[in-house]
């Protein structure tokens, strides 16, 4: 099959390389010409390097390892106090890196990846007798120039053996063009003339408005803040005008995937209804082609047909019935909150039990364990959890999987932006509405009452306009594209006490964005009140800073401050 051309609507250009770069980077990627391709760099640590580099970076990830970690260890430059030694060692290191892209380049990625006994043992035990486990073994990494946040939430939800890492919207700046067009998707659903132009109008005056405000914004922060370094001020302006980025920005993102997780996301991608995703698993088929062709074999099988039916039928005959169910159901707008839902009664026993059923060895089963644990005082848990806990200083000193025992399931509604960073925990279940305009959006704080405040509600009036105007007409799913980051989003996490430790001492740290450090506050209040023993452990931050890249300093300012009071106290 042949490679599909990229969407007319998509702006993505690929980079563009002279005759020896192309040759430099050829054995490294399937393709350097195509907004999708896979990574065929041998060393894992060079490729987790550049997939997190580019997340910061607005050049392509290609033009990031070539500019970055390929081009200086070709031709290094000798420091002013280097000693000889290092400099031939330098020197050397560049020799054999030639040498290994000179080998590398002398056969295709199709012949360095196969191997006739692997291959075989794959179709066999994989594909005809369905042994998904062997998939795990392997995986391989592939990356999208460019792919919309709707098309990018579909592909994330999917969470277990795929590893995402995207482009940043608080530390990159979405304002640039591509040849002179915003970078947003406008999908092929939007047929109709009158309704594109409109979409597009109100996408083009969402980033006009952004770009036209990052750099005053910036200004403003740098005069209320002169003590703050002028790059934190930048990206702090970054972080209080994402809401304006509709969820048809496109980012970059890379992906680590297992072989089970890399067919599952092609089968995924090609039951979903919106275009771009299908397009997004076709070009993921066809770079996964050059590399694992074993591990993907059955999705073109008449068995991944009819799996890739079935979840096409299972949608539409679920959205079908919830159309009947729910059709006196109010819709409910809902400003931000977080809400238990529910969780397990009797969970701090069941965790505590968990602990004692581990250490004990044979001869106890847990339903003992969990009987003895019933009369014990709070006191006596309390020992129990200070045992465990004791030395534990860091955050990602992880608990003990007894922890897993205890679970939660929260309702949280807050905005697509803080919804972004929060979706990406991996050890939990979640779910959502579609990105709507239904529940309104969120103005920062400190945006509000100034000069700034009235061009972010307009544009997001505008935008509010063109997504009722593809609701009425293409129904809900297209219309997705034209909410933005400010508008909120309803979803429930349903996780269990182990993972809500890590979830919530990481999401409160000083440096995270206010939107979801107040979230995981709040979840932090209510497991106190659900596992009130077990909550004394929790590690998080309940405090608020005018400032969040400055949150560390004032923390530590304020312990300095503590200990100066204590000790003219105690004189």
């Amino acid at each position: 099959m042949e490679p599909q051309a990229e969407p007319v609507a998509m702006p993505y250009v690929s980079p563009e390389f002279s005759a020896r770069e192309r040759e430099l980077l050829a054995p490294f990627f399937t393709n350097l010409d195509r907004s999708a391709y896979a990574i065929t760099i041998p060393n894992p640590e060079v490729v987790g390097a550049i997939c997190s580099r580019a997340s910061r970076a607005t050049a392509d990830l290609r033009e990031v390892f070539l500019r970055e970690f390929l081009l200086p260890f070709l031709a290094p430059e000798r420091a002013e106090d280097e000693s000889d030694q290092d400099w031939q060692a330098k020197q050397q290191s560049a020799a054999q890196l030639q040498e290994l892209i000179d080998l590398l380049k002398q056969a295709s990625v199709e012949a360095r990846m196969a191997n006739p006994k692997a291959r075989a043992f794959f179709d066999k035990w994989l594909a005809q007798f369905g042994d998904d486990s062997i998939a795990q073994m392997a995986g391989t990494h592939i990356a999208f120039g460019a792919l919309s946040q709707v098309a990018l939430k579909h592909l994330e939800d999917q969470r277990i053996g795929l590893a995402p890492i995207e482009k940043s919207t608080r530390y990159v700046d979405y304002g640039g063009r591509v040849n002179g067009r915003y970078r947003y998707l406008t999908p092929a659903e939007l047929s109709d003339r009158e309704l594109r132009a409109a979409y597009d109008a109100a996408m083009d005056n969402l980033f006009a408005t952004y770009a036209d405000l990052v750099p005053r914004v910036h200004v403003w922060l740098m005069e209320r803040h002169p003590e703050v370094p002028r790059g934190v001020c930048e990206k702090k302006a970054f972080d209080l005008l994402r809401g304006l980025l509709p969820m048809s920005a496109l980012s970059q993102v890379a992906f680590f995937a297992n072989g089970q997780a890399a067919e599952y996301l092609i089968t995924r991608g090609r039951a979903h209804d919106l275009t771009e995703v299908q397009w997004a698993a076709e070009r993921a088929r066809e770079e996964w082609q050059h590399v694992i062709p074993s591990f993907i074999h059955r999705v073109d099988s008449t068995a991944g047909g009819e799996y890739q039916q079935w979840l096409r039928d299972r949608r539409k005959r679920l959205r079908e019935r919830a159309a009947q169910v729910l059709a006196d159901a109010a819709t409910v707008a809902t400003a931000p909150s977080v809400r238990l839902l529910d969780y397990h009664n009797d969970g701090e026993a069941r965790v505590i039990a968990g602990l004692l059923h581990d250490a004990g060895g044979a001869g106890v089963d847990f339903a003992s364990a969990l009987q003895a644990v019933a009369v014990m005082t709070d006191a006596q848990k309390r020992e129990v959890l200070d045992d465990h806990f004791r030395g534990r200083t860091q955050r990602y000193h992880k608990p003990h999987h007894a922890f897993e025992l205890a679970g939660m399931t929260f309702e949280i509604v807050t905005n697509n932006g803080a919804y972004r960073d929060l979706h990406r925990h991996r050890m939990l279940s979640q779910q959502r509405e579609l990105f709507t305009v239904v529940h309104g959006y969120d103005l920062p704080d400190e945006l509000s009452g100034t000069a700034f405040e009235a061009p972010f509600r307009e544009a997001i009036a505008k935008t509010e306009e063109v997504y009722h105007a593809v609701h009425d007409v293409l129904g809900a799913e297209v219309a997705q594209y034209a909410a933005t980051l400010a508008h909120r989003v309803r979803f429930i996490q349903q996780q269990n006490l182990r993972s809500a430790f890590w979830t919530t001492e990481l999401r409160t740290i000083p440096e995270g964005h206010p939107d979801y450090r107040a979230v995981e506050q709040e979840k932090a209040r209510l497991i106190s009140q659900a596992y009130p023993l077990v909550a004394e452990y929790l590690m998080a931050d309940m405090a608020n800073y005018d400032f969040a890249r400055r949150g560390q300093e004032q923390k530590i300012a304020a312990k300095e401050r503590a200990l100066r009071t204590a000790s003219e106290e105690s004189a």
